[in-house]
């Protein structure tokens, strides 16, 4: 039974944590829906200041919505659209301090403010997207970037 951690380290022993119960959580679940259902719940009791956060997942030149925790959003998105269609078709992390500025920003929550957008990538392939989206400006940096790199890559290895 997973149980609410209380997250009082540093940032980067917080995020050790949160990809060390991710772990635990997909170990021996070879289902990919359930995995990515199980790591977005947990991103979503793990962060403070974000609106949403989930899974978009490749289906031919497009990404389309998967298992997520929010407000309902865009179902279809374009490779090349969007921060999460960019971050897919270029294949690397994005990190929008304010998606105002964002040229061709789809905006399917009015309250987001700041976007990070991870590739997932198996065997070469880009697989999906995890987005998240806070009502904050200027919301997601470097560590995050880094430290969501880690956990992507640790949902791609199940």
């Amino acid at each position: 039974m997973f149980r609410p951690m209380a997250y009082n380290g540093t940032r980067e022993e917080n995020y050790a944590l949160v990809i060390e119960q991710l772990k635990s959580l997909i170990s021996g679940e070879p289902n990919f829906i359930a995995n990515l259902a199980n790591a977005a719940a947990l991103l979503n009791q793990f962060f403070t200041d974000i609106n949403w956060v989930g899974f978009y997942l490749a289906d031919g030149e497009e990404l389309v919505l998967g298992p997520f925790q929010g407000l309902p959003a865009c179902v279809r998105i374009p490779f090349g659209k969007g921060v999460c269609g960019t971050a897919a078709a270029e294949r690397r992390t994005v990190v929008v301090p304010d998606v105002h500025q964002f040229p061709g920003h789809i905006a399917c929550d009015a309250a987001s403010q700041s976007e990070i957008v991870v590739p997932l990538i198996k065997d070469g392939r880009v697989i999906g997207v995890l987005d998240i989206d806070s009502p904050v400006k200027n919301r997601f940096d470097d560590i995050d970037r880094r430290y969501l790199e880690q956990f992507a890559s640790v949902l791609m290895s199940a």
